[in-house]
Parts: C-alpha cells; sequence; structure tokens
C-alpha cells in the first residue's frame, strides 16, 4: 500500500515521534538512524534530509517531548479553579506515580544532556518552564489566602527535586519504593511545604 504524501511538518512530526519511543526502547547512546527509519518504513536518507545528524534528531526529539508535556502542564494549571486544585493536579500528573509518560525518555535525556550541549540545552529549558509555572501557581494560591509559602520559588524547586528523585528510584530500581508509599511522601511534601494539613490536599479530590 503506498504510503499518503506528508507535508514537511507533519513528516517531521512523524519523525519525531517515533524517534521519542525508540530512545525510550533503546536509549540515546544506542539509537540509530536507521531504528527511526526502520518503524516507519521510510528510507535513512529521509531521516538525514529533515535532521541532517543523529544528534540533531534526537536534541529534535527531546524538544518534541518537553514541548507536549509543557503544553499539558499549562492544560493543568490554566483550569478555572482554585491554585491548590491545579497546583495539586501538576504534581500528582507530573510525580513518577502519576500519568505523566516518559520517565525513561527524560532520565535518558539528563545522562546523555553531561555530554551534549545542545540535549542539554533542552532539558535546562523544560527544567525552568516547569519551575516557573509551578512557582507562579504557588504565589497565586499566596495570593488568594489558600495557604502559606514564604519563597515559592524555593518550594518549587525543592518538589521538582523530590518528583525527579524519585523518578528515578521507581523507573531505575523497580521495587525500591512502592508507588503508594512514593505518593505519600509527595503529598506530605506539597502539603508540609504549603503549611497545611495533609488532609487539606485530600480535601482537593471532592
Amino acid at each position: 500500500m503506498a504510503r499518503v504524501r506528508l507535508s514537511v511538518a507533519e513528516r517531521r512530526e512523524e519523525l519525531l515521534s517515533a524517534a521519542v519511543e525508540q530512545i525510550e526502547v533503546r536509549g540515546v547512546a544506542a539509537v540509530r538512524i536507521a531504528d527511526v527509519a526502520s518503524v516507519l518504513g521510510v528510507s535513512n536518507a529521509l531521516v538525514l534530509y529533515h535532521f541532517d545528524t543523529k544528534e540533531k534528531l534526537v536534541a529534535a526529539a527531546f524538544s518534541h517531548a518537553a514541548e507536549g508535556d509543557l503544553a499539558h502542564l499549562r492544560r493543568l494549571l490554566g483550569r478555572r479553579t482554585t491554585a491548590l486544585r491545579r497546583l495539586r493536579a501538576a504534581v500528582r500528573w507530573y510525580a513518577p506515580t502519576g500519568q505523566a509518560k516518559g520517565w525513561r525518555l527524560w532520565i535518558e535525556g539528563w545522562a546523555a544532556a553531561l555530554r551534549e550541549p545542545a540535549l542539554q540545552e533542552v532539558t535546562r529549558d523544560l527544567d525552568r518552564q516547569w519551575k516557573g509555572a509551578i512557582t507562579e501557581v504557588i504565589a497565586e494560591g499566596v495570593a488568594a489566602g489558600e495557604f502559606r509559602c514564604p519563597d515559592p520559588g524555593a518550594t518549587a524547586l525543592r518538589l521538582t527535586a523530590l518528583l525527579d528523585g524519585l523518578a528515578v528510584q521507581l523507573t531505575s530500581y523497580p521495587g525500591a519504593i512502592s508507588r503508594t508509599r512514593a505518593q505519600e511522601w509527595v503529598d506530605e511534601a506539597l502539603a508540609q511545604e504549603l503549611g497545611l494539613e495533609r488532609k487539606a490536599l485530600t480535601a482537593t479530590d471532592r
């Protein structure tokens, strides 16, 4: 069956999605241009036409994944509800026990970024935008009198560090921590940072 002719933008989207999947399966170091081409049934030359090198493809794939994650975060934080509800929803989604996909991908990305400047910039930008969005919604909650937090930026950094660390433990060492216990730690940390009782977080579910 002949393949449907795609626009340049559609083809890039297809290649980037395939690259993300292959990186998750094989890892940054092992993935090849041929792996991405094979899964789509296209030639290596087509992939190289759009991205020139494997390094550029990998950096673009991570940027593509980051854009998707940030778009979902903005949707969660843009809901018309309290700051506490929005913050809890964002943290629960981002946490390794939530619905966010691709923790293996991002752990691969952090490791590869130590050697790849372009990839380091992608992961740094995602981290910066995530912390900025969380800082903003915490500040909104403080201004509205929903909770107390003397330093929203520091709180966003500490929460991110906890979530990232738990992601490494749950992804790299299955069984080291139960998902239930990890979620309890996340809720406890969030409540403590906001000067709330933990039951106040549970109340946001009702």
